[in-house]
C-alpha cells in the first residue's frame, strides 16, 4: 500500500483533471489555433490552456512539488516530489476531431511513480492507479488480460514525430509484428494505449522516443493492473524517458520483445 498518496490527496487530483477533462470538452467545438513545434509537432491553446489549469488546482494541494509538463518543461528529470503532465496527449487528433486524447498526470515521489491518472474526456473515462492498491476505471477495478498468444493478441503502437528519421526501425518492427498478432492499432496519444492496455482493451504496445509525460501515468496503471512495462528488450526496467517502453500483460512480453527487435 501506498504510504504516501492520502484518500484525500487522490480525491483532489482527480478533481483537477475532471476539470481538465471538462476544458477540453468545451474546447473541442471551437475554433483551434494551432502552431507547430516541429514539422508536425502540433501545440494548441487547449494545451496550453490545460496545463495551466492544472498546475493551479495541483500547486496547493502538494506545496513543495515540482512540475514537469509538456509544454513548460525545462528538464526531462523529475525531482524528488514532481507532478509529470501531459495535458493533451494527442494534440494532432484534437486538432482533427477525433476523441483519442487524454489528460495525464503522474506523480513522482522518492524515484517512483506513487499515482497515475489518465482522463479521456471526450468519452467519459478516467483511470487511476495508486501504488500497492491497483488500477480501476470509473471507480471499477481493471485488470490486464490473460492472452498468452501473439497470434490472439491485439497491439498498438505509436510513430514518433522522428518518423523521418527513423522510419525504416519503425517499419522493420512492424513487419514482424503485424503478422503475427491478431492486428496492430494506432491510437495516437500513448496515455489511451498505456490505459487501454492496463484495462484489457488492448494486449500490448511499443513505442520509441516518449516522453516522461507520455508514459508516468500510464506505466503505474498498466502495473497496477498487473502488467509488465520494460524497455524493448524484455528485460531493462523502463525509466521516465527511456529511448524505448514495451507494455503487455507480462504473459506476451518476451514474446513481443522477440519480435520488436527481430530476435528469434
Amino acid at each position: 500500500m501506498s504510504d504516501f498518496v492520502t484518500p484525500v490527496l487522490l480525491a483532489q487530483a482527480l478533481t483537477a483533471v475532471y476539470e481538465a477533462g471538462e476544458l477540453i470538452k468545451v474546447a473541442r467545438t471551437r475554433p483551434k489555433t494551432i502552431t507547430m513545434k516541429g514539422r508536425i509537432d502540433l501545440v494548441t491553446e487547449t494545451d496550453l490552456a490545460v496545463e495551466n489549469l492544472l498546475k493551479q488546482r495541483l500547486a496547493p494541494v502538494l506545496p513543495d512539488a515540482g512540475f514537469m509538463a509538456e509544454e513548460s518543461a525545462e528538464s526531462l528529470e523529475p525531482g524528488e516530489l514532481t507532478w509529470i503532465i501531459d495535458p493533451l496527449d494527442g494534440t494532432t487528433n484534437f486538432a482533427h476531431g477525433l476523441p483519442m486524447v487524454a489528460v495525464s498526470v503522474g506523480l513522482w515521489h522518492a524515484g517512483k511513480v506513487e499515482m497515475g491518472i489518465i482522463s479521456i474526456p471526450l468519452l467519459d473515462e478516467t483511470f487511476y492507479a495508486v501504488r500497492g492498491e491497483g488500477a480501476f476505471l470509473n471507480g471499477e477495478p481493471m485488470r490486464v488480460t490473460d492472452t498468452i498468444l501473439p497470434v490472439n493478441a491485439l497491439v498498438a503502437t505509436g510513430f514518433p514525430y522522428s518518423v523521418a528519421e527513423d522510419v525504416e526501425s519503425i517499419i522493420a518492427a512492424l513487419a514482424r509484428v503485424l503478422p503475427a498478432t491478431r492486428g496492430v492499432r494506432r491510437m495516437g496519444a500513448a496515455a489511451v494505449d498505456l490505459a487501454y492496455t492496463a484495462c484489457g482493451r488492448l494486449d500490448a504496445f511499443y513505442e520509441m522516443r516518449l516522453k516522461p509525460w507520455d508514459t508516468a501515468a500510464g506505466w503505474l496503471l498498466v502495473e497496477e493492473a498487473g502488467g509488465a512495462v520494460t524497455r524493448f528488450d524484455g528485460i531493462t526496467p523502463y525509466t521516465p524517458g527511456a529511448p524505448d517502453i514495451l507494455v503487455s500483460n507480462g504473459r506476451l512480453h518476451a514474446q513481443l520483445s522477440g519480435l520488436i527487435l527481430g530476435r528469434d
